[in-house]
């Protein structure tokens, strides 16, 4: 089974569900953590921008944003919905260098293999410019594989921590578990986490 291809199939094939289920989910606690960070009217990237959900509100907020994401459906309406071009990009395609004040992560690159992860760990640094900063999330826990047709990988603070020993210049800022804000899923927690890149 070729991982990244199941999960791209699948939000391909349930776009329009995944859409209505998560486009309207108020996110501004974690999304006004990340922007306190971000110089106002920097560049963000959101790697991995599903509904367009954040896009949208970062460019309500005056950022400059530019958004990807794997499934060419989902490309489609977020575009349509922010009125932004949705690039159709794999994550391993980054290939920037110092381009973004700040690269908002949410729940996307949990798609990733842990094997994987460190490249594309490298790849956010290297797009990051020097003080700018990343915010990613993964389900928490030390699961990984494929539920609900899609691939994850969950981290811990312990599997965070020996994944960023090989990106140096990514420091943790900011580290918090959450609840998931979607009400029928209150159980599930969620690894929430800001670095900083420096020199």
């Amino acid at each position: 089974m070729n991982i990244g291809k199941s999960t791209l199939d699948y939000y391909n094939s349930k776009a329009k569900d995944f859409v209505s289920d998560t486009v309207d989910i108020v996110f501004t606690e974690i999304q006004d953590i990340f922007l306190e960070c971000v110089p106002v009217g920097g560049k963000i990237l959101d790697f991995g921008c599903g509904s367009g959900r954040d896009t949208k509100y970062f460019l309500s907020k005056g950022y400059n944003v530019d958004a990807i994401d794997g499934s060419e459906k989902l490309c489609k309406i977020a575009s349509e919905y922010t009125g932004v071009q949705v690039k159709q990009m794999l994550f391993e395609e980054l290939d920037v260098v110092e381009e973004y004040d700040g690269i908002w992560a949410c729940a996307s690159i949990l798609h990733v293999e842990k094997k994987q992860l460190t490249d594309i760990m490298k790849k956010i640094a290297i797009a990051t410019k020097t003080d700018g900063v990343v915010y990613a999330s993964f389900k928490y826990g030390e699961f990984e594989g494929v539920r609900n047709g899609r691939f994850f990988t969950y981290l811990t603070e312990e599997s965070l921590g020996k994944l960023l020993e090989a990106v140096p210049e990514l420091v943790i800022e900011k580290l918090w578990t959450s609840a998931d804000v979607r009400a029928e899923r209150g159980e599930e927690r969620w690894l929430n986490i800001v670095l900083r890149k420096q020199d």
